[in-house]
């Protein structure tokens, strides 16, 4: 899993006075962010009818009885689809516990460049945040005033990569639905930091008969991307079915200089038993060579706004700031595998594995040599030569495997227990090479250019510092659901014991030091759900969580001390009604946070962990929409958000003055907008977006105002020509208005202004702030695709 961002060199050891003049980032380090949910790894959800029990904190047997029956003298007809609304932004769900769904009705409408964030950006409880137009480069998730550290990211059953790299892992052609289920996540999930959530990618089923998609994209800032995925159908009687796709993508930096390309392979199987058993592969392979982007502080943001001059990369080839001189180059494999095997009608077995494995390097300016250093065949280098910096990943390895055993004990209890394990190893160095000629980052590995220098011992070394951390966890957990009262109440009860084995091993020119840590976290969880008529539901839920800093990015406070590991209680109660017109969610909630960690930046490409005291969020989140009312489909969400800080944080020999404060990056209020029309050739659909208001500093002596986004799509299909069975054309664009916003806070600092202590003496001098991303400018992609 990579780091996030993966130029992450902030280490322990190296950032002891981090707190003096850092930067809180709310994005987070990957180890915190790379856990998902399975992918319904107990097997496909089947809604139950009024006389059968209800499915609700988790899918049932696969023998439970179907949603809806239709019989008639020649056949037998059974549908569970659950009913949507509003374009494909909300569906009727059942779960007792938060759920917002978007489906592919609105994903279609989208750009293909869409990452998974794009796709998630209407939710009302989420602030979503991306780098550029050309879906290269990710970008972050804010929920609940958390970050997406304190979310279980998933896909097809794995924890994927962290939110800023989440493009890597599927093409959105290839992504079916994204469920995201605020403040809580399901007890078989191979997730623990979930305080702000689950996102779950579902990726897409192969068809059953031979066919494909084709797709090609042209827009702004020379925007140019091929996509062609092929279905095999089901091969003979073998019940296999497959697909493959590759994309290649290719485009200019919105902002400053710069060219990022990316190519992507997806691949799927499924294979199906006659008596509902299902074996899943999805594989994916990524490669990317994309411009790192200066995230700006409030003064560069403004000198932008204002003058039209870029903080971005440059042109110049003899500057460090030169865009090729700062580039991110990565490769990346994703594998998850869920199995379900039905081993009676009352027992079913699950098994999920799933492997990550990426590596690569950032390389970034490094300054210039003093004339201490040395070439590798030892002649000293003059002073004044440009460098490049380098984090440099040798491995990211992510594997694991989490089981589950289900027992329908009577018509009315569900039982269910299992095993969940973990490896991650992600050994990185940070060596320093002179950089090529013309500006280029050469390759760290190339000895040509490779830095050393002279060692506390008088030997020529190397000049890189080695970190290898990893981790294993074990994780075992059982739920037992009940239905009462004619099936109309479920009470789901589970428990969740998770056990760690952090390591860390720090190589540096002056020696080695080996650090390890061994935590346990009981998470339990209690949710009831009472189905008050066909259409209404009410529920109760609550969880406890636990999230266990980053062994890859662990960094002393001001007091010499490491970080504490952060725990929170959350509940929900939620209202939800699914007429025939409407569909309304609405959802309170409270989250109390013991130890919050959020992660710190001291530049760019530099970050590490840090706690940040306790702190409170409540508030609810509420989603009106309609079915289709002459071809049009409305939606609203709204959420309000009170997050507080409920303690100084510890500062020195003292505390900083952030007790009552509100939370970093946790607006007020967000609300989303959409309008959805679709007669069959036709479709279009317009989303607005506010955020409100929000605290960029600790001390909220920083603020960042509130901000609209907005997107326009429109698109018609065309009649059937030859092979090409939906030919499509479709204009997407964002940013209309072309506004120049921050979009939410990269680094959160401590303050701006200088600060005075709780005990009256002097804290942190004035600095430059927070950093912030940008709402990329207005932009325009034009599609053509078509099913054969």
């Amino acid at each position: 899993m990579k780091m996030t961002p993966r130029r992450m060199q902030a280490r322990h050891l190296l950032l002891a006075s981090t707190l003096l003049g850092l930067s809180v980032g709310s994005a987070t380090a990957a180890s915190d962010t790379k856990h998902r949910k399975p992918h319904h790894a107990t097997r496909k959800a089947v809604p139950a009818p009024a006389a059968a029990p209800r499915a609700a904190a988790g899918p049932r047997m696969v023998h439970a009885r179907p949603a809806v029956i239709r019989e008639s003298s020649e056949n037998l007809v059974v549908s569970g689809a659950r009913r949507s609304a509003g374009g494909g932004l909300i569906r009727v769900e059942t779960a007792p516990y938060s759920v917002q769904t978007i489906g592919k009705q609105y994903i279609q409408s989208l750009s293909p460049v869409a990452t998974v964030l794009d796709i998630a950006k209407m939710s009302p409880s989420m602030n979503v945040s991306t780098a550029d137009t050309s879906g290269m480069q990710g970008g972050q998730i804010q929920a609940r005033g958390l970050t997406d550290a304190d979310m279980g990211l998933l896909l097809n059953g794995a924890p994927a990569t962290a939110a800023n790299y989440l493009n890597e892992d599927a093409d959105s052609e290839n992504v079916e639905s994204v469920t995201i289920t605020p403040s809580s996540s399901r007890i078989d999930l191979p997730v623990t930091a979930a305080a702000a959530g689950v996102l779950d990618e579902t990726t897409h089923t192969p068809m059953d008969k031979f066919g494909g998609l084709i797709d090609f994209s042209y827009g702004t800032n020379n925007l140019s991307r091929e996509f062609l995925r092929v279905e095999s159908g089901v091969l003979g009687q073998s019940g296999i079915k497959s697909y493959v796709s590759f994309s290649n993508s290719h485009a200019r930096s919105w902002l400053g200089t710069g060219v990022s390309d990316r190519k992507h392979i997806d691949f799927g199987a499924r294979k199906t038993w006659a008596n509902g058993s299902t074996n899943d592969v999805f594989l994916s392979w990524n490669y990317e060579d994309f411009t790192i982007d200066v995230k700006p502080t409030e003064a560069q943001f403004l000198s932008y706004k204002h003058t039209g001059i870029s903080y971005n990369r440059n042109a110049d080839p003899t500057s460090g700031n030169y865009w090729k001189n700062n580039n991110d180059h990565w490769s990346q494999i994703f594998l998850s595998a869920p199995q379900h095997f039905v081993i009676t009608p009352k027992i079913a077995f699950d098994l999920t594995g799933y492997y990550n494995l990426g590596m690569g390097w950032d390389g970034f300016d490094g300054g210039l040599s003093t004339g201490k250093t040395y070439d590798y065949t030892g002649a000293l280098i003059p002073k004044g030569r440009q460098l490049t910096s380098y984090y440099w990943q040798f491995q990211d390895q992510k594997l694991g495997v989490i089981s589950r055993l289900g027992l329908d004990l009577t018509p009315h209890n569900h039982l269910s227990f299992g095993y969940w394990f973990e490896n991650y190893v992600t050994p990185f160095g940070l060596p320093k090479s002179y950089t090529a000629a013309g500006g280029v980052d050469p390759d760290p590995a190339d000895p040509i250019y490779q830095v050393w220098v002279t060692n506390s011992a008088g030997r020529r070394v190397l000049s890189t510092t080695n970190i290898r951390p990893g981790y294993n966890l074990h994780g075992l957990f059982v739920e037992d659901s009940g239905w009462y009262l004619h099936n109309r109440l479920n009470v789901t009860a589970g428990f969740k014991y998770v056990m760690t084995n952090f390591w860390d091993k720090v190589t540096t020119t002056s020696g080695t030091f080996n650090s390890g840590l061994n935590t346990t976290a009981p998470l339990p969880h209690l949710s009831v759900g009472y189905k008050i008529n066909s259409t209404s539901q009410v529920y109760l839920n609550a969880e406890g969580d636990f999230r266990q800093p980053s062994p890859s990015a662990l960094t002393l406070n001001s007091k010499g001390e490491l970080p504490k590991p952060q725990y929170s209680i959350k509940e929900e109660l939620g209202y939800r009604y699914g007429g025939p017109i409407f569909i309304v969610d609405l959802a309170l909630f409270n989250i109390n946070i013991t130890d919050r960690l959020l992660t710190t930046y001291t530049s760019t490409t530099q970050s590490g962990t840090i706690n940040v005291g306790n702190q409170t969020s409540r508030g609810f989140d509420v989603s009106l929409a309609t079915k289709p009312w002459h071809h049009f489909s409305p939606f609203v969400g709204f959420e309000y958000l009170d997050a507080k800080f409920d303690s100084n944080i510890p500062y020195i020999n003292s505390y900083l003055p952030t007790k009552g404060k509100q939370a970093v990056a946790s607006p007020h209020v967000i609300t989303s907008v959409a309008l959805t029309y679709d007669d069959g050739s036709f479709f279009g659909n317009a989303t607005l977006k506010y955020v409100g208001p929000q605290s960029a500093t600790l001390v909220d002596d920083q603020r960042m105002p509130g901000y609209i986004t907005n997107a326009v799509s429109l698109g018609y299909h065309f009649k059937p020509i030859g092979p090409a069975k939906t030919p499509t054309f479709r204009l997407n664009l964002r940013n209309l208005t072309g506004a120049v916003v921050r979009s939410s806070i990269y680094g959160v600092a401590l303050n701006r202004n200088a600060v005075t202590l709780v005990d009256g003496t002097a804290g942190p001098a004035a600095g430059a702030g927070a950093q912030f991303w940008l709402e990329p400018r207005f932009t325009i992609t034009g599609t053509i695709s078509t099913d054969f």
